[in-house]
């Protein structure tokens, strides 16, 4: 049986790219847009473009901060996915959802802003949102970037003018600030191995 994994539809994500990598990985995809969407789903995956408050409005409308906040299943965050996952962010001085502690800060050693483009990167420690991906370059479109409470949190950074943190996991919950979707056979790996972390839950 295939797991089941829901991608949260608050409207502004790249829910179809995301969809097809993650069918393409063999998960069975539901499009979340209320709280009883995350009913019987063995991962969630948290998209996100745009900005901060944006993101979290729509996931307010919805009524999915408190959900999200309770899972017990994982949950995975790509760009502003990712960032609202921290506590606050200097965009919009927006409050997140808090599931790990940190803020999240606007890039400023930089040569140009946002930084839009193709990096490498330095993976800190081993993972399993890592596990077997070719070592190639990933994309990134960002100005902000998380600064996590706790160093041992962050599982790989990048570099555009400054050392920046590029992937975090806390527990179940982790995310890219990096777009899998957008990062041809490296981002196919990862949403691989976001799927095989459900299928151990759906097992």
């Amino acid at each position: 049986m295939r797991p089941k994994v829901a991608v949260v539809d608050h409207g502004a994500g790249n829910l179809v790219s995301i969809g097809q990598g993650l069918v393409r990985a063999g998960a069975e995809v539901v499009m979340a847009t209320r709280p009883s969407d995350f009913v019987g789903v063995d991962s969630v995956v948290l998209p996100g473009v745009g900005a901060t408050k944006t993101v979290m409005d729509g996931i307010d409308a919805a009524g999915l901060r408190e959900p999200l906040r309770a899972l017990d299943v994982p949950l995975f965050g790509i760009c502003v996915g990712m960032q609202v996952l921290f506590d606050t962010s200097e965009e919009d001085d927006a409050q997140c959802l808090g599931l790990i502690p940190g803020v999240v800060r606007k890039l400023r050693n930089t040569p140009s802003l946002p930084h839009i483009g193709w990096n490498d990167l330095s993976i800190e420690r081993p993972d399993p949102i890592f596990e077997s991906i070719p070592s190639e370059p990933v994309y990134f479109v960002h100005s902000y970037a998380p600064e996590p409470t706790d160093p041992s949190t962050i599982i790989a950074t990048s570099d555009h003018g400054e050392r920046f943190v590029a992937a975090v996991r806390s527990g179940h919950v982790s995310g890219t600030q990096f777009h899998p979707e957008r990062s041809g056979r490296v981002g196919l790996a990862i949403l691989a191995n976001v799927v095989g972390a459900a299928a151990r839950v759906s097992a």
